[in-house]
């Protein structure tokens, strides 16, 4: 337990996690005193400053200045803060009326401030934090003194709109991190090197993956590598959800106005998809497949026996996303959703959730990735009745704590239809992603009058659970780019084996063995380019190729292959069948390893 001023002024024990966030909160606050000291000027007033929160990655703080900061600068600022991180400066808290906040402030050239105080009502109570000479206006909380924020870094420069609005001042935004000792602060520093290393857009370039067009800004186009990657994936997935009792389906990307009217997307998802016109009539393109999955479910009757009914669609989908917001294969404006709709009798809600979670547990073991569970509960622009809502989260929770999966709980992020369960995957530099999704839903079911005929003969209305494993297969893949560096697993390398011919006089031999891994199903080819035998195996380890092999002399008369592993120096002998065997093992076993 460490201790904090607290927003009202006393001091408060609290865990690490509130402990590191008032720790950032109060670096933000040297870092401004620190700009003030270098760029503000004998009365401080050619630094004007905005906000400076923390924020989940470390803080930054918006300035308004005429001088135009650089990198260069930001070493400066650095050591600066140092010198008040030294100075062991106490943190002290104190209250005034608005009126006198606003004469301080306005005294002191701050508009930024006098525009936020302002906005308060004429009785509020203004906080305000001092240390040393600098005095801001903050709510806190804040550690006690500067000396507790030794290990910090000052990350970058970019620009911010005042309160976000276009139309307001361009600000300075400074961003840094810190942490509670220097030993997080350079694992986390290695951590966005390794990340930098890993980007899938550079990765995805230099391995000839996917690209992004100027033609089409976040629709992104997949190359012959990307395409191998993409298709053994969805192989997988065809299986595994094969043995887990799926079917599959594909329904139209557009469909009419009245059905995204019945879905509700019309009202709560407009903003974010797509329209146009057949027969002047609207249509939209589809954001989501549910709808579809369900006019499928509705094209026959229904009896008890049949459920679970467990229908899933590979399905593209479209929505629209800010062009700042596009990134890379992460954030687009068209992907395929592996979506897959679960319709059951209520009894079955609990046991259909954990076999999901089973196939999820199954998928995601098999690249080597763990989980955290977060429980998303009703957002504000949902539809349907707090009975519904109450009813369909207590149902996910259960299932959760009867599992006993760790989880948390995520206010307000649900779908518009429904609570539901989001799965955070650990990559191997330790950065979360979120994949995988269990929805539940017992709102548009009622809306699309879905029925099946109950073992008493009567109609009624099934459950419906809405789940993605991959989540946006596009992303998916961005992610295992980033995880692996590009070292992809035997089974979904795009190239598994390259040969290399020392000289021409062994290239037939390489092209004959070319053919027969061809036969076999494996993905190799014949580097026979001019070229010194080092350079084709430096390319050929750039290029992340699982194995290589130098073919020469000794390798024809012995019918023995050096085999070497990416990443690897020295080269294994293995005869050809058992090299065949071992890569066939790698293959069907879908094994990480080389």
């Amino acid at each position: 337990m460490e201790k904090i001023i607290s927003k009202d002024g006393s001091i408060a024990e609290v865990e690490d996690a509130e402990f590191l966030h008032s720790l950032r909160h109060t670096a933000s606050h040297i870092m401004a005193q620190a700009i003030k000291h270098l760029y503000g000027g004998a009365d401080g007033k050619q630094v004007k400053l905005a906000i400076g929160p923390a924020i989940d990655t470390g803080f930054y703080y918006d300035i308004d200045m005429e001088r135009k900061l650089t990198d260069e600068d930001l070493a400066d600022i650095e050591r600066e803060m140092k010198n008040i991180v030294k100075q062991n400066l106490k943190l002290e808290r104190s209250v005034l009326n608005r009126a006198d906040a606003l004469k301080k402030f306005s005294d002191e050239g701050e508009i930024y401030k006098v525009e936020l105080i302002s906005a308060l009502p004429d009785d509020a109570e203004i906080s305000l934090f001092t240390q040393g000479d600098f005095t801001d206006l903050c709510a806190g909380p804040h550690v006690q003194s500067t000396g507790k924020v030794k290990a910090f870094k000052l990350m970058s420069i970019a620009g911010a709109y005042w309160r976000g609005d276009e139309k307001n001042k361009m600000l300075q935004r400074i961003y840094g991190t810190a942490f509670q000792t220097k030993d997080e602060l350079q694992s986390y520093l290695h951590m966005l090197e390794e990340a930098a290393r890993r980007d899938h857009r550079k990765l995805g370039k230099e391995l000839d993956i996917f690209s992004l067009q100027e033609e089409g800004p976040g629709f992104p186009f997949f190359h012959p590598n990307g395409m191998i990657i993409q298709n053994e994936l969805l192989k997988y997935w065809r299986e595994v959800h094969r043995r887990y009792g799926y079917q599959e389906i594909k329904t139209p990307i557009i469909l009419n106005r009245h059905l995204w009217e019945t879905s509700g997307h019309w009202d709560h998802y407009k903003e974010n998809m797509y329209f146009t016109k057949i027969d002047d009539l609207d249509y939209a393109v589809k954001p989501m497949n549910c709808p579809g999955s369900m006019l499928v479910y509705k094209s026959r009757p229904h009896s008890y026996r049949e459920l679970p009914l467990k229908l899933a669609e590979l399905g593209l989908v479209h929505r629209h996303e800010l062009s700042g917001a596009l990134h890379g294969l992460f954030r687009v404006r068209n992907f395929t959703q592996d979506d897959a709709h679960i319709y059951m009798t209520p009894e079955q809600i609990e046991g259909e959730i954990q076999k999901t979670i089973d196939l999820f547990d199954e998928v995601y073991k098999t690249f080597g990735l763990t989980y955290k569970a977060e429980l998303s509960t009703r957002p504000e622009n949902s539809m349907g009745s707090d009975e519904i809502w109450e009813k369909a989260t207590a149902a996910l929770q259960k299932a959760l704590e009867n599992r006993g999966l760790e989880y948390i709980i995520n206010e307000g992020d649900g779908a518009f239809y429904g609570p539901k369960i989001d799965f955070h995957l650990k990559d191997s530099i330790g950065r979360t992603w979120q994949c995988g999704t269990i929805q539940l839903d017992m709102m548009l079911p009622e809306k699309f009058e879905l029925e099946y005929t109950g073992e008493d003969g009567q109609k009624h209305r099934p459950i419906m659970v809405h789940r993605v494993v991959y989540g946006s297969i596009e992303r998916f893949i961005g992610i295992l780019i980033e995880n692996y560096a590009g070292a992809f697993p035997v089974w979904f390398a795009p190239v598994q084996i390259k040969i290399l011919p020392i000289t021409d006089a062994h290239a037939d031999f390489s092209y004959k063995l070319n053919q027969k891994f061809f036969d076999l199903g494996f993905r190799a080819e014949v580097d026979d380019r001019s070229e010194k035998t080092g350079k084709k195996i430096r390319d050929a380890q750039i290029k992340k190729i699982p194995y290589t092999i130098v073919i020469g002399d000794k390798e024809i008369e012995t019918g023995i292959l050096p085999i070497r592993k990416h990443g690897e120096k020295e080269s294994l002998d293995m005869s050809i069948d058992d090299f065949i065997s071992y890569v066939k093992e790698k293959i069907s076993n879908r094994e990480e390893g080389y």
